[in-house]
């Protein structure tokens, strides 16, 4: 079950694509966009993280982080990160902990049994890590509704 506009984010443990460890609460203080994304190197991943970064201006404007979080392992996301100029952090999921308790994990990727990865999902939270706004897709395919993920950013204080 997907976590509700109203509850706290569940905290998390993950490696960012320098081998850092990064908790939620590390982003305390901050607006924060959580995008979960399946894939690295996959045409809709690279193409939404592209978008992110490209509103970049944006989101900074609105005082807010990003933040990609996938099953990938860090090194992948290094890459991915450096390959397409990513200009925020990337968490590895690569236990799907992060993925289950947001309730955004595919079991079954692309109907394949045993295959796994995360939900195309974005979760925006205030400051004290408290959801304003969560979307997630069961359509790998298709993107989030970026404008929407802006406006709600623009209603936290």
């Amino acid at each position: 079950m997907s976590v509700k506009v109203g509850e706290k984010a569940p905290d998390f443990k993950a490696l960012d694509s320098a081998l850092m460890e990064k908790k939620l609460s590390d982003y305390k203080g901050h607006k924060t966009v959580l995008a979960f994304f399946p894939g690295a190197f996959t045409s809709v991943c690279t193409k939404e993280m592209c978008t992110f970064r490209d509103s970049m201006a944006a989101f900074n404007e609105l005082d807010a982080k990003v933040v990609g979080i996938s099953v990938d392992q860090p090194f992948s996301l290094a890459e991915f990160a450096k390959q397409n100029k990513l200009n925020f952090e990337l968490l590895s999921d690569a236990s799907r902990e992060i993925s289950k308790k947001f309730g955004a994990l595919h079991e079954n990727f692309v109907n394949k049994p045993g295959l796994t990865a995360s939900k195309r999902s974005v979760f925006v939270l205030d400051k004290e890590g408290t959801v304003k706004y969560a979307w997630v897709s069961e359509d790998p395919g298709k993107e989030p509704d970026y404008e929407a993920v802006k406006k709600e950013l623009s209603k936290i204080n």
